[in-house]
């Protein structure tokens, strides 16, 4: 029998990659997040016309210009949410086991959530004139988060009807929304976004988004976006974000390219994202960050309701980012928290505390992996030949331009 022992050069060699990984991990934790720009000279921006008949709410007093942690735009929605044993089969009948009314949306969900883990929220929504739009603003003050509500008269505010497994937690969900509640970029609270650390967008619609994450980019803000489908301009608004986490159809239906480890790399090459990822549902998260692919498994829990799982994972991904955390442990935090909140019923039922968001990352058990390491390091060699391609590409054109 032989016995093959490593040499002092091959332990030197195999410390100093160690070395050097722990290096670049740490070094991302200072990258991930952009510098701020000096403020001291900065004007208040003119309030637009139509903020100023909109009525702010929330507990703390604080000038249109203090500094926020997140500045969260899009949707908010009533859900109501109806319990049955199970799906419904066509042309059936179904008991339902229970029914409730509770608040929700992507982007106000995200607020809330990050203002219950300590930070300072502010969300930029429109409601209609009705008691889903009543409920939206006295969900919001008692919560005492900042707002821009712009009521819209004589209009229905977003409404959702969400049939919730019984057996699974997985939901469906009918909706209905009013073309009036979009949002126009005059409408923005400009002071409020130049003025955040983070600005996380929905693109609903792409417009207002486009503009707020212009606005926060110019600031030194990190710009965060949640994206499940294609809406006009949503390319504009690509690129302008740092931080694209889509659903998992949402890089497939942009490309036309079903292969994750294919379109989330093209989608930071073509757009400029610092991370591209998609949420993957009890598969977890995948992520590419320039250089590599991020995994993390989701975390086995016992799921009551699976409405918002998505919203909370994105406010997850914002809170840890804004703590300076590196990208593999933000992934995780993020897919705790968006797990915990599955235990519960409705959107926002299942926010949990920090403290037991880490718990579960260091003790929780993990549904079974999607990608295997050598996936994931075979997908990073193609995208990097890929990138090298295309860099000798346009090399190549400019050098032609230029001679013409």
């Amino acid at each position: 029998m032989i016995f093959l022992f490593p040499s002092p050069f091959t332990l030197w060699r195999d410390s100093l990659g160690e070395r050097l990984a722990n290096l670049h991990q740490s070094l991302t934790v200072f990258s991930l997040m952009p510098r701020r720009k000096n403020r001291a000279r900065r004007t208040r921006a003119p309030r637009p016309a139509a903020l100023a008949n909109s009525r702010r709410t929330g507990a703390r007093s604080r000038s249109a210009t203090a500094p926020a942690d997140i500045v969260s735009i899009g949707l908010n929605a009533t859900d109501t949410l109806i319990r049955v044993p199970c799906f419904p089969a066509f042309d059936s009948k179904t008991k339902v086991l229970s029914s409730c009314v509770l608040p929700g949306g992507q982007a106000a969900t995200a607020a809330v959530a990050c203002h219950r883990w300590g930070l300072h929220s502010r969300y930029v929504g429109k409601i209609g004139d009705d008691p889903a739009g009543r409920l939206q603003r006295e969900q919001f003050a008692r919560e005492g988060i900042e707002t821009r509500l712009i009521e819209v008269p004589d209009c229905a505010s977003q409404l959702a009807f969400i049939i919730v497994d019984q057996k699974t937690g997985e939901r469906t969900i009918l909706w209905q929304r009013d073309d009036r509640l979009d949002l126009r970029p005059e409408e923005l609270p400009q002071q409020w976004i130049r003025a955040a650390r983070l600005v996380h967008v929905d693109g609903h619609p792409c417009a207002p988004a486009i503009a707020a994450a212009r606005w926060a980019r110019q600031a030194g803000a990190a710009v965060t976006a949640d994206l499940d489908n294609l809406y006009p301009g949503i390319e504009e608004l690509l690129e302008h974000v740092d931080f694209m986490i889509s659903s998992r159809e949402f890089p497939g239906r942009l490309l036309g390219i079903a292969d994750l480890l294919e379109s989330l790399p093209e989608i930071s090459r073509r757009f400029g994202c610092r991370v591209a990822g998609a949420t993957l549902g009890r598969h977890g998260v995948l992520a590419w960050d320039g250089t590599q692919f991020h995994y993390c498994p989701a975390f086995r829990v016992e799921a009551v309701d699976t409405t918002g799982a998505g919203d909370i994972f994105h406010a997850g991904f914002a809170y840890a980012l804004l703590r300076g955390d590196p990208l593999p442990v933000i992934l995780e935090f993020a897919c705790a928290a968006a797990g915990l909140n599955c235990t519960a019923l409705g959107a926002r039922g299942g926010i949990r505390s920090v403290p037991e968001i880490e718990r579960l990352c260091r003790k929780g058990p993990r549904h079974e992996c999607l990608f295997e390491n050598n996936e994931l390091q075979a997908g990073a060699a193609r995208a990097a030949k890929r990138n090298i391609s295309h860099a000798s590409r346009d090399s190549n054109i400019s050098h032609i331009s230029g001679k013409e």
